[in-house]
């Protein structure tokens, strides 16, 4: 199946200039989402890990289910003011502004071996900056996985020596 065929660009969404990705079809049409979930699946089993972190709000779409599947742990990252406990917070830059990010203090133990997983790779910003949030608790980040990478924005440069892996590049 062409799984690109299933993705949706949004001209000048969120603001002007920007081409906004947007995965919804392909959630929309079971076959496409299940082929696209199972290849982040084959990935992520290759990978020694104990816990999914994932950042509000697509990222949840991909990270608990695959927790879930792979038997590991699933931690949220969310928007400020919706963790109920002791949160460490940080901040970083989208293609368009400034967001902070929260995860709970306890959310990862010292030592603890974790995969980011989000929707899209951009930049790299809210994954790194959930990473950071991560390395701040203790925890170590062995790979980012992501159902599409945006290649043109050269956000895996940015991720470092962590694997990294995206179901579909887009250009």
């Amino acid at each position: 199946m062409d799984l690109g065929s299933k993705l949706r660009i949004v001209p000048d969404f969120p603001r002007s200039g920007i081409q906004f990705v947007d995965i919804t079809p392909l959630l929309q049409d079971a076959q496409a989402f299940r082929e696209a979930f199972d290849e982040l699946v084959a990935w992520a089993s290759g990978l020694d890990f104990d816990l999914v972190v994932a950042p509000e709000a697509r990222g949840f779409l991909l990270g608990a289910p695959l927790a879930l599947t792979l038997g590991k742990g699933f931690i949220p990252v969310r928007k400020p003011g919706k963790l109920p406990h002791h949160i460490e917070q940080g901040a970083y830059q989208l293609e368009y502004g400034e967001a902070k990010l929260e995860i709970h203090q306890d959310a990862v133990a010292a030592g603890q071996r974790v995969l980011v997983v989000d929707d899209l790779l951009a930049t790299g910003g809210t994954v790194l900056a959930t990473a950071d949030l991560v390395h701040r608790l203790g925890g170590q980040t062995v790979g980012f996985g992501f159902l599409v990478e945006l290649t043109t924005l050269a956000g895996r440069a940015a991720l470092g020596e962590a694997a990294v892996f995206a179901v579909l590049h887009v250009n």
